[in-house]
């Protein structure tokens, strides 16, 4: 046998053998498997529940504040998120500017975040200007906040029109849906 031909030959007996033993290291058995692995059960003391939206009443909100915007002429989108600020879902209107979208998105997390309308939240910039540099925040009138028992669940972002006050009518058409 030439020099090359063992070569070859035992570069694939070698390699042969470590798929074979990679092979096998990494098809560990059940009980193995089930020995290493921890499983934990964490007290109810360990635990908090919340409150949260289901997909239908956040879509129930949104589609309120975008027909009460409808109604008077507006093209606005409308967005609800969660405690978390996590968008449940975000409804754009036929004809709402693009910057819309993410605006009513900001708006409803500042609502949530601080458990007020965000006109109100608008005032407290005079006395902490730095409010407005807090990420994913919108200090402008449009934002409310849904409650369950006084604390904020979820909050209802519109923007879009012409003026914060509008804005703010829809969104607080959208938490008035979730009463019904």
């Amino acid at each position: 046998m030439t020099n090359t031909k063992k070569l070859l030959t035992t570069t694939a007996a070698v390699l042969a053998a470590g798929a074979v033993g990679a092979f096998s290291a990494s098809a560990a058995s059940p009980a193995a498997e089930a020995k290493s692995t921890v499983k934990a059960d964490a007290a109810d003391g360990n635990l908090t529940h919340s409150t949260h939206l289901t997909v239908a009443a956040a879509t129930r909100a949104a589609q309120a504040g975008l027909d009460a915007a409808a109604k008077e002429g507006q093209k606005v989108s409308v967005a609800v998120v969660d405690r978390d600020g996590n968008t449940i879902v975000t409804l754009r209107g036929d004809g709402a500017g693009p910057q819309s979208y993410a605006s009513a998105e900001k708006k409803a997390f500042t609502a949530v975040s601080w458990n007020a309308p965000t006109s109100v939240l608008v005032g407290r910039l005079a006395q902490t200007p730095n409010l407005k540099d807090i990420p994913g925040t919108l200090f402008l009138p449009g934002g409310a906040p849904v409650q369950a028992k006084g604390a904020p669940i979820a909050g209802v972002g519109v923007a879009g029109a012409p003026s914060g006050d509008l804005d703010e009518k829809f969104a607080q058409a959208g938490v008035a849906a979730l009463n019904k």
